[in-house]
């Protein structure tokens, strides 16, 4: 494996890992958070649901 190639896979690596244990879990937490925080500024502004 020459040089070149194995940069590339050391960067394939890097980015897997970023991807993968870094940027999903803080984009998933941001959805949900952001999802409860709209469901709870709606419940101040229009009330509990009603049954």
């Amino acid at each position: 494996m020459s040089e070149n190639g194995a940069q590339t896979k050391r960067d394939e690596r890097i980015a897997f890992i970023l991807l993968a244990v870094v940027l999903a879990p803080a984009l998933s937490v941001a959805i949900v958070g952001g999802y409860g925080f709209i469901v709870w500024m709606s419940q101040i502004f229009f009330g509990p649901p009603v049954g």
